[in-house]
């Protein structure tokens, strides 16, 4: 099963004639996530072809319309195309409170379940978990509360070596213990065989970190410390320091420098001002402090591995 990243929105606060707010897709493990819903995320599901019917879950970092104003619109059109199954939301109170007034106000009668999760601001909560992933936000520090996400593989499952279980004349009742890490024990306990022996490695669990709008804050380090990839806000550059400070946000330089300290793989940096048109100046300038650095391209797929 594969893990990919599509990114469907990279600018702040307003649309450019070619580029859009922030919303990115996250297919890890087959299951179809959503995080943040700007403004044209359904038009930008439809140019990447990404069907609204498979997202089962959508992760909402805090209430700024460059977040948001997308949620509404795609939740009338799964509607519309008679969605049955249930939609759950993570995100502040103040997004479902926003929901309920345009379903309340447009007199819509959904078909389908909103589960809501309220997320908090104050410390690291796992919103999702099971046997393949878990999903864990962590404040922010932007002008209302706001949250990062990490989304990480549980522990992979190793793949049986078939040719070494019959050698060794293995039941088949023990393959599941010997995928999830076992040594194979006899009933009579006087048979004991490694893992190993029997078993391939299938790779260390990836994880993926999303921080949207935040200032430069250290204290994020902990919960995004040697992620493999980490998507990290750039609103401005450096000379508009002042600027982004007043604003509660980040220069790709300090975004930068977040990736460096937190000595994760791979940085994807984006949120950025539409007073740029050449992204490439802020690319250089996260180079500056972390080489392995890139664009959060809308329409590109970072696959995660």
């Amino acid at each position: 099963m594969s893990i990919e990243l599509t990114i469907l929105g990279n600018s702040s606060a307003t649309p450019t004639l070619n580029r859009f707010p922030s919303a990115q897709y996250l297919n890890m493990l087959d299951h179809h996530m959503l995080i943040d819903c700007g403004e044209g995320t359904q038009m930008q599901m439809r140019r990447y072809k990404i069907k609204k019917s498979k997202i089962k879950h959508v992760f909402i970092s805090h209430v700024h319309g460059d977040h948001i104003l997308g949620l509404p619109g795609m939740i009338f059109s799964m509607n519309l195309n008679s969605r049955e199954e249930p939609l759950h939301i993570y995100g502040p109170q103040n997004v479902f409170d926003l929901l309920d007034l345009f379903i309340k106000s447009s007199d819509t009668h959904l078909r389908f379940e909103i589960v809501k999760h309220i997320t908090q601001d104050q410390r690291p909560e796992v919103l999702l978990e099971n046997t393949v992933l878990k999903v864990t936000s962590f404040p922010l520090y932007h002008r209302v509360p706001t949250t990062g996400f990490v989304f990480e593989e549980q522990a992979r499952l190793r793949r049986i070596n078939v040719d070494a279980c019959e050698k060794a004349h293995i039941p088949f009742t023990y393959y599941t213990d010997l995928k999830r890490g076992k040594d194979y024990v006899s009933a009579d306990g006087k048979t004991v065989i490694e893992n190993e022996k029997l078993t391939y490695y299938t790779g260390d669990p990836v994880a993926y970190a999303y921080c949207s709008d935040t200032q430069y804050d250290e204290r994020i380090l902990p919960h995004i410390k040697g992620v493999d990839l980490l998507y990290h806000e750039s609103t401005f550059l450096h000379e508009k320091l002042e600027r982004a400070i007043e604003t509660m946000h980040t220069t790709a330089l300090q975004a930068g420098m977040i990736a460096q300290k937190a000595q994760v793989r791979k940085l994807l940096i984006g949120h950025f001002s539409s007073r740029y048109d050449d992204l490439d100046v802020l690319l250089q300038e996260a180079k500056t402090q972390f080489e392995h650095t890139e664009i959060a391209a809308e329409g590109k797929t970072f696959v995660l591995d």
